[in-house]
């Protein structure tokens, strides 16, 4: 009986293995929709997957109501956006292409006064780029790249030459970088930017304004290089770890202001780089939180210009360095908590009666010598600052001068410095830029679609 079954098992497998595969069934296109359309009709395809990819060049709204798939097999992109006033949301945009090249996205823009919201774009190389394109609203989309190696996956979100845009409350997932090219006046608002090389990179890209994001497991939460009135405020930055990690890092830029964040548990809290680099010009560091960061402020060399007013340096590792042999004393440090003060406030006023002078003693040996790093934070490092403070050979350095130290780290003095710059008003002044001449006939459109 046994045998029989056995005979039969193999019988059945043999007759299933040579009957003909069946092809898998053909995804209908969803481009003969779009090409049926009108401007300003709303499609509303039936929920299902569609094949892609898809090119809208009129201003149409594509509304997936979160039950349409575009999968695009893993060629090209998968939206071509070529119009102004054109609205996506609600769908899922699935399988770009791999080439970088050609920048396969989950929907590449090439047009103003857009707006893309409440999309997932998922195994897309890149997720969204924009080139030459003003005045779009990205807002509420959740991007995720290819599942490559960090330095091969495409950007998040790209912009090139491109102005005015809003960049909001959107969730960025396993990207390269969220990377802006030559374009200015843009807003970063409310975004989540995780485990992605760098959060935010600023190339050539001025008066930009990034507040209220959170930025966490990234290499380096945001890079500004050439990148000149930029202001970033009320973002929370986090576990930017690694040889090269830091929370905000600058390179020859001027004139930022970096205001109420919290940078906590990186390498390097703030790395500055000639910075700034504008003769004449200052960039302020006003009631930021650098916490649980092996160094807190990092300069690259003996630089001036930078206003440190009203910070919280709490539980780093070193509070303050310069990789060259030199001080950071000419930069202006003033009213800020330092956990490690020794000083004290004998007329209650919160403010150290003596002024905060870190100076530089044997702890330097693991800078100075590379290998010696590999005994950072170790007893033996310890014992040699100990000794070295205690009974030093040379004069240790002066590394800065802070007058008037906090004592309590709850005081946040909110004062109206003269050298503040006035904000950007890119949310107030957005469509008074209207090279196009569309303000008119798309203006109830977007009001319709922004909400």
């Amino acid at each position: 009986m046994g045998k029989t079954r056995k005979i039969w098992s193999v019988v059945v497998v043999a007759i299933v293995a040579a009957l003909p595969t069946l092809p898998a069934k053909a995804l209908d296109p969803l481009q003969p929709l779009i090409d049926a359309a009108k401007a300003g009709d709303i499609i509303t395809p039936p929920p299902g997957t569609y094949a892609g990819p898809v090119v809208i060049e009129k201003a149409i709204t594509l509304d997936g109501k979160g039950k349409v798939t575009l999968d695009n097999t893993g060629r090209g992109s998968v939206i071509t956006l070529k119009t102004n006033g054109a609205t996506i949301r609600g769908m899922k945009l699935v399988n770009s292409g791999e080439s970088h090249n050609d920048i396969d996205a989950g929907i590449q823009v090439r047009g103003s006064y857009n707006v893309i919201k409440d999309n997932i774009i998922d195994n897309a190389l890149f997720g969204i780029n924009m080139q030459q394109s003003d005045n779009n609203v990205v807002r509420r989309n959740t991007i995720r790249s290819k599942r490559f190696d960090l330095g091969v996956r495409g950007d998040g979100i790209r912009l090139w030459y491109s102005r005015a845009n809003k960049i909001e409350n959107n969730i960025v997932e396993g990207a390269r970088d969220v990377v802006i090219w030559y374009s200015g006046d843009n807003v970063f608002s409310g975004n989540e930017i995780s485990g992605g090389r760098y959060g935010l990179h600023f190339m050539y890209a001025l008066a930009n304004l990034v507040e209220n994001n959170r930025f966490r497991g990234n290499s380096v939460g945001i890079f500004l290089m050439y990148s000149d009135g930029v202001t970033i405020r009320n973002n929370h930055i986090s576990h930017a770890l690694g040889a090269t990690g830091m929370g905000v890092g600058m390179k020859e830029t001027s004139d930022v202001t970096i205001e109420d964040n919290a940078i906590v548990y990186c390498a390097t809290g703030i790395y500055l780089d000639v910075s700034p680099f504008q003769p004449e010009t200052t960039n302020r560091l006003y009631r930021n939180r650098l916490a649980f960061n092996g160094i807190g402020v990092l300069f690259h060399n003996d630089w001036q210009g930078n206003r440190f007013r009203d910070n919280r340096f709490e539980n780093n590792f070193v509070q303050v360095s310069v990789n060259a042999k030199a001080s950071a004393k000419r930069n202006d440090w003033d009213g800020n908590f330092w956990d490690d003060y020794r000083g004290f406030d004998r007329d209650k006023d919160s403010v150290g009666d003596s002024a905060h002078q870190p100076r530089v003693y044997a702890d330097r040996l693991w800078m100075d010598v590379p290998a010696a790093g590999f005994f950072k934070g170790s007893p033996l490092l310890s014992v040699l600052d100990f000794l070295e403070r205690l009974a030093p050979f040379t004069e240790p350095l002066l590394l800065l001068s802070d007058g008037k130290p906090k004592i309590d780290p709850e005081i946040a003095t909110v004062a109206a410095y003269e050298d503040k710059p006035p904000q950007p008003s890119v949310a107030d002044e957005r469509f008074k830029y209207d090279p196009f001449g569309l303000k008119k006939r798309v203006k109830k459109h977007m009001k319709a679609g922004t909400q």
